[in-house]
């Protein structure tokens, strides 16, 4: 087992990263400062890993709230059924909640953590690659809008965050590549070290190598950490962690939530955030396309898709929460490795890149 820490004063807490660790009570419960527990889990994860998760919290009040799986179901009246089984429940303000499942499940959590009687714990139990290596980590909780993506939230960080990594080996192939998109999206961003260490590891990554993954957690976790303990509440260069979801959110808004994975259209995102880079000159063709290709060799699109116009990208676009004054900033990247917040591009560019972008998908689709 690997521990790290996100220092952020009284509010820090570690990060547990290892095989086996569910159900290991000297890891959790010093994190549980009251006697009520309320397990919050969906459909596909409940049946594989909530009952170990129930038995450390044996000598409890130990309730459970089991939602729909899927990312169509990250709505406010979704949300509402958590409170609905605490308030059933008579849960009072030193309860604990616990997220068990993937990004999802977590981002619903903490927000109803932050939410009930002003405030409560919560702990974070990330089974998916994606929400081990990002969205458990970091206190940014929230449910979708039909307008757009994750703009109904709370900053609330966790007491403790367990990655169990052997609930990976019941993850389907199609999230194991989503969650690679935010690994390969901690190399772009400021670690060039690990891009590369992305290129001469993906088979391993693809094929379940236990230390691998290991390692691209820890590494994901510690860049993560850093940022996050450096700015909190994303006043400034934690939107870099963006690198690739403003692309990204247009397509799975655009699309219907659950349409594409996240990973997908951040993957995708990352494509069109590196296209655009090299339209204004920071980086050259060979640059795009070592991006491109490391996204698709793990399993990942690389074109949006066609039937989102150049047009509708940019309404979706500009309702974002990097939109500072009227203006839309984008995470680009001066070089591999070297990301910035910038709205340094004009409107033609950011245009045109679409319009590029989706002549291509369009040529693909009818090939």
């Amino acid at each position: 087992m690997k521990t790290l820490h996100v220092e952020l004063g009284a509010r820090s807490y570690p990060i547990h990263i290892g095989p086996d660790l569910l159900g290991q009570q000297a890891l959790v419960r010093p994190h549980v400062r009251g006697r009520q527990v309320m397990i919050v889990s969906n459909e596909t994860v409940a049946p594989l890993y909530l009952e170990k998760t129930r038995a450390t919290f044996a000598d409890y009040q130990c309730e459970q709230v089991i939602l729909p799986d899927g990312e169509q179901y990250k709505t406010l009246e979704v949300w509402n059924r958590i409170f609905d089984a605490l308030l059933t429940q008579r849960f009072d303000r030193s309860c604990t909640l616990v997220a068990l499942g993937g990004g999802v499940i977590g981002d619903m959590t903490g927000f109803a953590a932050a939410s009930y009687q002003r405030g409560v714990d919560f702990i974070q139990i990330p089974t998916t690659l994606l929400s081990q290596v990002d969205s458990s980590v970091g206190g940014k909780t929230g449910v979708n809008h039909p307008l757009g993506k994750n703009m109904i939230g709370a900053f609330h960080q966790p007491r403790l965050v367990l990655a169990d990594t052997s609930t990976l080996n019941t993850l389907d192939d199609r999230q194991l590549a989503a969650g690679i998109a935010e690994v390969i999206k901690y190399g772009l961003i400021n670690d060039m070290a690990f891009f590369r260490w992305l290129e001469e590891h993906m088979d391993a990554l693809l094929a379940r190598d236990a230390q691998a993954l290991s390692h691209a957690i820890e590494r994901s976790c510690q860049d993560k950490a850093t940022i996050v303990a450096a700015d909190e509440r994303e006043s400034g260069q934690r939107a870099l962690l963006n690198l690739g979801h403003t692309f990204g959110h247009a397509i799975e808004t655009g699309m219907g939530y659950g349409e594409w994975l996240h990973g997908e259209a951040v993957g995708t995102g990352m494509v069109l955030a590196a296209e655009l880079s090299q339209r204004m000159g920071w980086i050259d063709a060979a640059d795009t396309e070592r991006v491109r290709a490391l996204i698709a060799r793990a399993g990942l699109p690389v074109v949006a898709p066609d039937r989102l116009e150049a047009e509708r990208f940019l309404e979706l676009m500009a309702v974002d929460k990097k939109v500072q004054a009227g203006r839309l900033r984008l995470v680009l990247m001066q070089a591999l490795g070297q990301s910035v917040i910038s709205d340094d591009f004009t409107a033609e560019q950011l245009r045109s890149t679409l319009e590029q972008h989706l002549a291509t998908a369009a040529e693909r689709s009818h090939a």
